[in-house]
């Protein structure tokens, strides 16, 4: 397991920030059920098939009737191999949620706890978040972290006035969507209405800068789904006039 390239898991960590959820709960005879679970439109099989191909851990369960995919990592394998992978590798969640989420799961696993009345209120964070936005940019995880966020929470696309776009959407996290800005070197203002960050840039320079960092930065690549409508997003902007001339893959 250990073999796993660390970009494939640090892109992993930022999908999971982004559509991903560990999820702690209570049976009917008050144990412990954990589980980390990644569920997606039926369109990315493709990428849930990629990803339990790599990681050979939890199933795939498809459900026709409501479009949606599955992969369920259970409690025995994340104890035993990705939560102790991830931790070989010191990589770990950048959002608030899934953070706390992980921090009671470990909590958990290196307690042995078995039964959910037996939980505490509070749990040991185990690696704190970034305090400014230039220290989450010097996170070595950071740049294919933004890769699996991409996945999750990215949209590239063309408005109807034929500005080429790109966007990150997830619920308000200031200090890391401010980040988000340094990576892409680009000014724009973060909209942090509704209880919601977006990020979102349509200039050329900041499309240029997007199209480097997703085509020639040698990151782990898009994959599935998104990766198909980074695709369509290239032929468009070889047809615009405006956008043209940027370097592209």
């Amino acid at each position: 397991m250990l073999k796993i390239p660390r970009d494939f898991l640090s892109m992993f960590v930022g999908l999971i920030d982004g559509d991903g959820y560990i999820a702690i709960t209570k049976t009917p005879k008050n144990y412990i059920r954990i589980d980390l679970v990644i569920s997606l439109d039926t369109r990315d099989l493709d990428l849930i098939n990629y990803i339990h191909s790599v990681l050979k851990i939890g199933r795939v369960n498809k459900y026709p009737k409501t479009h949606l995919v599955k992969l369920t990592i259970p409690r025995t394998e994340l104890q035993t191999i990705l939560f102790p992978l991830l931790i070989y590798h010191n990589l770990y969640f950048l959002t608030d949620v899934r953070r706390a989420q992980f921090d009671k799961a470990i909590f958990i696993l290196q307690n042995n706890i078995k039964k959910y009345s037996e939980l505490p209120d509070k749990y040991l964070v185990i690696n704190k978040l970034p305090e400014t936005a230039e220290d989450y940019c010097k996170l070595d995880l950071f740049p294919n972290w933004i890769v699996g966020f991409t996945i999750a929470e990215g949209s590239f696309y063309m408005k109807n006035n034929n500005d080429i776009c790109f966007s990150l959407k997830q619920k308000t996290h200031k200090l890391l969507f401010e980040s988000f800005k340094i990576n892409f070197d680009t000014q724009v203002s973060i909209d942090n209405s509704d209880n919601y960050s977006k990020f979102m840039v349509s200039s050329i320079k900041d499309i240029e800068n997007v199209v480097k960092f997703f085509s020639f930065s040698n990151l782990h690549p898009l994959i599935g789904y998104k990766l198909t409508q980074y695709n369509n997003w290239i032929e468009k902007i070889k047809k615009s006039p405006r956008y043209k001339h940027i370097k592209l893959p």
